[in-house]
C-alpha cells in the first residue's frame, strides 16, 4: 500500500472510531436516561413566562433580513482583520483593494438603508 493511501486510511480509521464513540455515547445515554412522561418538560419556556395561546406565530421578514445584514457586515471583519495585520506587506495595491472592498460594503449598506431594511419598527 502506498504512503498516500496509508495516510487516508489513518484518517478513515480515526473518523470511524469517532463515529463509533459518538454512537456509543448517544446509545448509552438513551439507555440510562429516565423516560417518564412529564407535561412540564414539553412546554415552551422563555424568560420565565408561561406560554399563552397557540405556540405558532408569524414573524415578519424584516427581522430575518436585519439578521442577515448583521451577519454580512460582521463577516467583513474576518477579511479586514488579516489585512490590517499585514498592511505594510501589501502596500498601496492592498490598500486600494481594501478601499474598493469597503466601498462595495458601503454601497450595500446605503442600499439597505434606502430600502428601509434597517428600520426596526
Amino acid at each position: 500500500m502506498s504512503e498516500f493511501l496509508r495516510n487516508y486510511l489513518t484518517v478513515a480509521i480515526f473518523g470511524g472510531v469517532a463515529v463509533a464513540l459518538l454512537a456509543g455515547v448517544l446509545g448509552l445515554g438513551s439507555l440510562i436516561r429516565p423516560t417518564r412522561r412529564q407535561e412540564g418538560k414539553y412546554k415552551n419556556y422563555e424568560s420565565g413566562v408561561d406560554p399563552v395561546g397557540d405556540t405558532w406565530s408569524q414573524s415578519q421578514i424584516r427581522y430575518y433580513i436585519f439578521a442577515l445584514m448583521f451577519v454580512i457586515f460582521d463577516v467583513e471583519a474576518v477579511f479586514i482583520f488579516p489585512w490590517a495585520t499585514r498592511v505594510e506587506e501589501y502596500g498601496v495595491y492592498g490598500l486600494v483593494l481594501m478601499l474598493i472592498f469597503i466601498f462595495i460594503l458601503t454601497l450595500g449598506l446605503v442600499h439597505a438603508w434606502r430600502k428601509g431594511v434597517l428600520r426596526w419598527i
